[in-house]
Formats: C-alpha cells, sequence, structure tokens
C-alpha cells in the first residue's frame, strides 16, 4: 500500500485482471476518491462481491438489479411514483423483492459469508440486513424515491421519502414498516433498558458507511474463522472505497503484519501513523511499525 496514492496496489498486472474485476476496482477507486454523498450503492456492493467471486458477470447481476425496479415499476403502473403514498411505495416494493423474487432474511443460518456478499445473496435470495437494504435502496432510488441506510444500533434499517412523508423499515423482515414502539423496542434490545429514541436515529448513514458495514461483516467473520489473510483482503477492498479513513489503514496493517506481509504492513501502518491524531493510538502504531522495520533490515 502506497500512501502516496492513499490506494491499495493491485498487484496483478491491469492486463491480467479478469474484465468484470478491473472495471470493480476502478468504480470502487473512483467511490474513494468521490466526496458525493450519495454513490452507485448497489452496483459497488456488486463490485465488492465481485473481488471475492470473480467468476461472477457483473452484467448478469446489474439485469437483475433492473429487473427489481421494473417490477416494482409495473406493479404500480405509469406515472410519478414519486408521488404516491410512501406505504403503497413500501408495500411495493416489498411485494417485489420479497414476494415475487423471494428475497428473505437470512435467520437461519446468519453468520453465513455469503449473507454479505451482493452476488451470493442474489444466487441464494437471502442475505444480512445492510445486504438486503443495499437491494431495497437501489430498488428505490432506481425509481426515483429518496432512499437511505440508517446506521441504527444493532440492525441495519432503511429509511423512504416519497409523496411528502416519510417511513422506516426493516429489510432483514420483509421491508416492514417499522414504528416508533418497534424502533424503541429495537434500539433496548441493542442499547439496554434506558435507551431512548433521539433524533440521530434517524440520520441518515453516509452511502460509504453503509458498504464498510457490509464489508465488516466479512472482515469480522473471517477474523473468528482465524482466515486473517482473507480479512485483510477485505480490508484492502474497504480502503478502496475509503481512503480517508484511518482506522482502516492500522487494520490492514495489524491483519498483514500478523500473517507476515511484513512490507505491506509496513506502508500501512506509515500512513496511519501520518493520519492518527491521537497520540495514544499513534504512539503504539508507531511502536510496531520500528518493530516491523527492524525485522525487514
Amino acid at each position: 500500500m502506497s500512501p502516496d496514492d492513499d490506494i491499495p496496489p493491485n498487484d496483478i498486472p491491469p492486463q491480467d485482471i479478469p474484465d468484470d474485476e478491473h472495471s470493480a476496482r476502478l468504480l470502487l477507486k473512483e467511490m474513494g476518491q468521490s466526496e458525493a454523498l450519495l454513490q452507485p450503492i448497489g452496483q459497488a456492493a456488486l463490485a465488492l462481491a465481485i473481488l471475492e467471486a470473480p467468476a461472477a458477470k457483473l452484467a448478469t447481476y446489474d439485469a437483475h438489479l433492473a429487473r427489481l425496479g421494473t417490477d416494482v415499476r409495473d406493479m404500480v403502473g405509469a406515472g410519478s411514483i414519486t408521488h404516491l403514498p410512501v406505504e403503497e411505495v413500501r408495500s411495493a416494493i416489498a411485494h417485489v423483492i420479497y414476494g415475487l423474487h423471494g428475497y428473505q432474511g437470512d435467520h437461519e443460518t446468519y453468520d453465513d459469508l455469503q449473507n454479505a456478499n451482493l452476488i451470493r445473496v442474489i444466487d441464494r435470495r437471502r442475505g444480512l440486513p445492510v445486504a438486503l437494504g443495499i437491494l431495497v435502496i437501489t430498488v428505490a432510488r432506481g425509481l426515483g424515491v429518496e432512499a437511505v441506510g440508517l446506521d441504527f444500533p444493532g440492525h441495519f434499517l432503511v429509511r423512504i421519502d416519497c409523496g411528502g412523508e416519510r417511513c422506516v423499515i426493516d429489510p432483514f423482515n420483509g421491508a416492514k414498516a417499522m414504528d416508533a414502539s418497534e424502533l424503541r423496542r429495537l434500539l433496548k434490545a441493542a442499547l439496554g433498558a434506558e435507551a431512548e429514541l433521539e433524533t440521530r436515529h434517524y440520520e441518515p448513514a453516509l452511502d460509504k458507511d453503509v458498504l464498510l458495514r457490509l464489508q465488516n461483516n466479512l472482515k469480522l467473520r473471517l477474523i473468528q474463522r482465524q482466515e486473517v489473510e482473507r480479512a485483510a483482503e477485505i480490508v484492502e477492498a474497504m480502503l478502496m472505497i475509503a481512503p480517508e479513513r484511518a482506522v482502516l489503514w492500522r487494520e490492514a496493517g495489524l491483519l498483514n503484519a500478523h500473517v507476515g506481509n511484513l512490507q505491506t504492513a509496513i506502508l500501512a501502518l506509515e500512513t496511519y501513523v501520518q493520519r492518527e491524531t491521537r497520540d495514544g493510538p499513534k504512539r503504539e502504531a508507531a511502536e510496531l511499525l520500528a518493530e516491523l522495520q527492524r525485522k525487514i533490515n
């Protein structure tokens, strides 16, 4: 990793990368250089997925996302969807994604790695809340409906705005509309009985943060399975879309050091030390960096 361009290097010469994987890397790096709040979140999630499933064809899955949107539009009829009542739009999206196309939250094998890979989610029609939420957001935005992820404690939710109304929905449970009492129950389950709903719980998450949350699910499960090298690859993909996040450089350094990729670890930690502003974490990283540099000298 080079601190000069903030983007993890690609060890494979561009001409030897499959076209879809090369396109995926370009899209993710472009996102990493963009300051836009809204991003092509569905295509970015597919790009992340193709790095884990290089034999898949992006065009096939892009077409499926488009088909979901077409089916919703056919269901609600001609005219501007953005003027319809929000409940009618939510119901149509839910019927198409979860009814017609059979998606569901994977309650039985929640920790399956496939649940956080959008390609596998589409293949299996099941996934984690954030993966299914990305589907809902992509379909809604394709119809001109405002849709954002909510970084709700313990459970990813989606908010849609349409016809002058707003609705919070649970993508893991059939795009069910969530009222205040249900949101309060979720919050207390995550944070304790004293927790109460606040305005910040309704604030939208950046699209980058939604994608990082998706990848973080993969990273944590791989670490639990002691597949540290694969976890390091996930962090490198996360750095493509968020090279400004210092903590990711630290994670890349620690994971690569753990598997013996010392030069890569050193470059990542050098970048982290340059960006970290807190004295304690910066000092700890600098000490580890010096230790790794001694090992290769």
